[in-house]
Formats: structure tokens, C-alpha cells, sequence
């Protein structure tokens, strides 16, 4: 994500930084060469020139020729424009009302459905709302089947009428179903459709003047870039929706859709996916986003994805036994199992200053914990909990167990046995504050 761009505004700031003295020519020089990196990353050219020529005049402004550090104002001046490019701050979804009704619209393939789900599995689990998924999609074979799939795995039930091709009825008679069973929050996932299609954009104008729903979200494939800010503007004219969700951030994408489409339809981004798992959704912050673009990182971010995964009690459990030295093989799996929840391990590692750049070539799977877990799960229930018996014959069926080496098993059993004395080194000192630091969500 942005890996390109990140780049090549890195180098133009170089372009300041050596150079004896900083001139009016070298500023402009470098402001030149962001433009160039901000249409490479597929950046509208009007929005590239605008925000060039405001960095400009605020950088003349603000006396970066004679700042000691010219090159460090520049980015700091950079990173403020580029988070007011993308609206400033983050801004929350409208819950008023009961049942709450979001519409859902977009482009065909955009990840409509998929994020409905995330949507109603995150609003469920961090807001305590009760969910309806309404399928309203009655043109893609699949559609209501991937709502119900999606659905049965987040656990939250899906109105289907099976048959009907009236989205407007579907949507009218789930929203009263849900009034019926209690639900307080309602989530209509509708077509696909393309903006030149008419009949379509009018459908989708249809089921929003019989639902009145108190909020829509346009749902943006951020892969398509300068395509998916011109369509913006067209669903945004008919159907003046409340904010923007931008899906596969995650993918390699040049960031023109994140970037432009804020001062395209003056609308929010309001939600960005970040990966495949349904807990991969995140709330979009401008800022945020900001240090991330600039290699900056984003640890605001990390901490707040550690915090949603943490359990005080489990914290407290585990500071005990590392006190006492009896961490097992057991609580080292439940520790790898918080980690994957929190997402995709790359992007990750990405929010560690300096670390994203560092792992830019280097690919990180997601299953690089599988050999790891396997060599864990072929232990016995007294291997977990004391290694020390773990002899010779032992670790020879417990790697043929795994499907993995003899060597692989005696390199994760040292380096456990080391993680746990740094674990106790650490339990008289820092380690006793680990559940202060990051027990403050629960």
C-alpha cells in the first residue's frame, strides 16, 4: 500500500536535504517532483497541482529557506496537506435511530458484500449492536448465497427472500422484519450496477427514497483508482451518499482513490479493508494515513489492533506464570493466536516506523506461524507445559508428527526456553506494567 509513492516522495525531499543552501529554485524543484510522484500514484492532476502549489506557498511562508532543518519542516508541511487532502480527521458512522438503516452502494466487484459482513461484525462486536443483513442483491447468482455464508460465520442472521426480484420490497420488508425481532441495527447490501447504467442508478434511487436510510456508504475498490473518484462523482450526484469505503488497501495499489476522491465529492472516507478476514476493516484516519504515506508508521494504530485482541484477566494470568517462570508451549499458542487476529502480519510489521520500509521486498506469509503451531499440536499435553522432558526419541515423533524437521523442533524449543528467561528478567521490572499499558480498552 503507497509503497511507490512513499518512494518517490522520499526522494523528492532528498532533493532538499543535500543541498547546501536551500533557494526558492530547490523548493520548487522538489515540489515538482511530488507532483510527478502524487500522478504516478493516479492522483487527479488538478488535485496534484492544487495541493503542490499550497505546500508551496505555506512552505515560503513558514521561512523554510532559512529553517535549520529545511528538509523536515518541508515533510512536516507535506504530511499536514496530504491528511487535509483526505479530510482531516476521522469521521464517525450515524447510528441514530432504531432500527439504524445503512445502505450499501457501489460498483460491480467493488467488495459490497464482503464488507456488509465486516461492517456488521464489527459494529456488533465493538459497538454491541444486533445486526440484520439484508440481501438485496437479486441480479448476481451468488450474492445472497455469500451474504447467508458470510452471515452464519459472524453470526449474525441475513433476510433473503428467496425468488423476489423487487429490491425495493426486499429492503421495505426486511427493515420491518428487523423492527418485529428486535434488531437495532439493519445493513442493506444491494447490486452492483455501473453509473451509466440507468435503469440500475434509478433502482438504487428507488430502494433509498422507500427506506430513507440515516446513512449510505459508497463502496470504492481502491485498485481502481482515477476510475473509482469519476464514478464517485456520479453515484455521489444521485444518491448524495454520507461516506466512502475504500476496499483492497491492502493490495498493490497506487493510492489515487484515497487521495483524490475527499476533494472530488467532498464526502469522508468513513472505512478502509485491509485484508481478507473479516475482522479487517479499519476506521479511516486521515492522519494516520499521513505518517504511513511518508514512512512515518502508525502506532497509534498497532496498539489500538493489540488492545481490541488483549484480555486484562488472560494478562494478569500470564504475568503470574511468567513471574514464576511456568509460561508453557500452551500460553506461547494462545500468544501467536492474538497476534494473527490482529491482521495481516505485513501490514503489521508496516506500522513500525522504519520496519515497512525494511520488509518492502521481503514477502511475509500469513501462515508463518503454521510450521510453529503444527510442532506445538503434535506435543503432548505434559510436553507443553514442561519442555525440559522433552529428550531425543521425543523430539523425533514430534517432528514427524508436524511434518517438519528434527532440526526446525530443537530451534523452536531453544528459542522458547530463551524467550521464557527474558520473560523472566522482564516480570521484576517493565513486564509489571505490560497489563497497565494496554488494558485501557477493556
Amino acid at each position: 500500500m503507497f509503497e511507490n509513492l512513499s518512494d518517490r516522495l522520499e526522494r523528492s525531499f532528498k532533493l532538499l536535504k543535500g543541498q547546501g543552501k536551500i533557494t526558492e529554485i530547490n523548493v520548487a524543484e522538489t515540489l515538482k517532483d511530488v507532483r510527478k510522484a502524487l500522478l504516478d500514484a493516479d492522483v487527479n492532476f488538478k488535485i496534484a497541482k492544487s495541493f503542490t502549489d499550497t505546500v508551496k506557498e505555506k512552505a515560503l511562508g513558514q521561512d523554510v529557506l532559512n529553517s535549520l532543518k529545511p528538509n523536515q519542516l518541508m515533510v512536516k508541511i507535506v504530511h499536514d496537506e496530504l491528511a487535509q487532502l483526505m479530510g482531516g480527521k476521522a469521521v464517525d458512522i450515524n447510528l441514530k435511530g432504531n432500527p439504524t438503516v445503512i445502505l450499501i452502494a457501489g460498483l460491480q466487484g467493488s467488495g459490497k458484500t464482503t464488507f456488509s459482513g465486516k461492517l456488521a461484525l464489527r459494529l456488533k462486536s465493538k459497538n454491541g449492536k444486533m445486526p440484520l443483513l439484508i440481501a438485496g442483491d437479486v441480479y448476481r447468482p451468488a450474492a445472497i448465497d455469500q451474504l447467508k455464508v458470510l452471515g452464519e460465520q459472524i453470526g449474525v442472521e441475513v433476510y433473503t427472500e428467496e425468488g423476489s426480484n423487487d429490491p425495493v420490497a426486499i429492503a421495505k420488508n426486511g427493515i420491518k422484519f428487523a423492527k418485529q425481532k428486535g434488531y437495532d441495527l439493519v445493513i442493506v447490501d444491494t447490486a452492483g450496477r455501473l453509473a451509466v447504467d440507468a435503469q440500475m442508478m434509478n433502482e438504487i434511487e428507488a430502494v433509498k427514497k422507500a427506506i430513507d436510510p440515516h446513512e449510505i456508504l459508497f463502496v470504492v475498490d481502491s485498485m481502481t483508482g482515477q476510475d473509482a473518484v469519476n464514478t464517485a462523482r456520479e453515484f455521489n450526484d444521485r444518491l448524495n451518499f454520507d461516506g466512502v469505503v475504500l476496499t483492497k488497501l491492502d493490495g498493490d495499489t497506487r493510492g489515487g482513490a484515497a487521495l483524490s476522491i475527499r476533494s472530488v465529492v467532498d464526502k469522508p472516507i468513513k472505512f478502509v479493508g485491509t485484508g481478507e478476514k473479516m475482522e479487517a476493516l479499519d476506521v479511516f484516519h486521515p492522519e494516520r494515513m499521513a505518517d504511513r504515506i511518508l514512512g512515518m508508521g502508525d502506532i497509534v494504530s498497532l496498539v489500538e489492533r493489540a488492545q481490541e485482541q488483549y484480555d486484562v484477566e488472560e494478562a494478569r494470568k500470564l504475568q503470574k506464570k511468567i513471574a514464576k517462570n511456568t509460561f508453557s508451549f500452551d500460553d506461547f499458542l494462545s500468544q501467536i493466536q492474538q497476534i494473527k487476529k490482529m491482521g495481516n502480519l505485513k501490514d503489521l510489521a508496516a506500522m513500525i516506523p522504519g520496519v515497512g520500509k525494511a520488509l518492502k521486498n521481503i514477502d511475509i506469509d500469513d501462515d508463518a506461524f503454521k510450521g510453529i503451531e503444527a510442532i506445538i499440536h503434535s506435543m503432548t499435553p505434559a510436553e507443553r507445559d514442561e519442555p525440559a522432558i522433552i529428550n531425543g526419541s521425543r523430539r523425533k515423533r514430534i517432528a514427524s508428527g508436524s511434518g517438519t524437521t528434527i532440526q526446525e523442533v530443537n530451534r523452536l524449543i531453544k528459542q522458547f526456553e530463551e524467550t521464557r528467561k527474558m520473560m523472566k528478567m522482564m516480570s521484576g521490572g517493565a513486564g509489571k506494567n505490560l497489563a497497565k499499558m494496554m488494558g485501557g480498552k477493556r
